[in-house]
């Protein structure tokens, strides 16, 4: 049986991976969730810390925008067969330049996110989406609201290092994905008008296709 262990992106919660549905004959799904981190917490150490959530050896590590960044750190602390990032980066070069801008001007430490009650405006940050339609559904999706943890979560994504891509990493990508543009990103499997919440919107397709991503590590579908 192999384990296979979902991290939602920043401020979201494990239900926007309701409809993934792997053959329960050959996986076993997990899923993960955010807590707030403590004060002057790393993200070195918050993953350390998320790791004490995984309770198999050796298992897959699937994370989705910040999540991602995420389970990548969390794979230098824990043996894992595969990691997979959808609508995410794998490397500091990989950040669009307004991310980049924000790093070295401190700008996005002026965003108003107090407003984090606000969901169109916490949509914006995490999905990178005016939400017009479905509030009720990005509601039940973005529930990690409290301010320190967004502040920290903007902070760490702008200032995240990693100049090398392990080789065990799987990047899927949306063609249309507004937070990380896919001009930016190097070696990926692109999805033809996948946006940053396409494992939401495009579950159908990661339902198809992850069985055969875990197993065989294909580069392209």
């Amino acid at each position: 049986m192999i384990h296979v262990y979902f991290m939602p992106g920043m401020a979201a919660n494990s239900s926007i991976f309701n409809q993934i549905n792997l053959p329960s004959d050959t996986f076993e799904q997990h899923v993960l969730d955010w807590f707030v981190p403590d004060k002057g917490m790393s993200l070195s150490e918050y993953a350390l810390a998320m790791c004490s959530k995984v309770e198999h050896n050796d298992v897959v590590l699937v994370g989705v925008s910040f999540g991602g960044m995420l389970v990548q750190e969390m794979a230098k602390h824990i043996s894992v067969r595969k990691v997979i990032v959808i609508s995410s980066v794998k490397l500091t070069s990989e950040l669009p330049k307004r991310m980049v801008f924000a790093k070295y001007t401190g700008i996005h430490k002026l965003l108003p996110t107090g407003l984090v009650n606000n969901v169109e405006l916490l949509a914006k940050y995490a999905f990178g989406e005016t939400v017009t339609k479905r509030l009720e559904l990005y509601e039940q999706y973005l529930s990690v609201r409290d301010k320190y943890y967004i502040d920290w979560s903007i902070d760490q994504i702008v200032n995240w290092k990693q100049n090398e891509c392990p080789p065990n990493v799987v990047h899927i990508h949306g063609e249309k994905d507004n937070v990380f543009p896919i001009s930016h990103i190097n070696d990926c499997i692109p999805i033809k008008n996948g946006t940053h919440t396409m494992i939401i919107h495009r579950f159908r397709w990661f339902n198809e296709h992850l069985p055969k991503i875990i197993l065989e590590n294909p580069r392209s579908i």
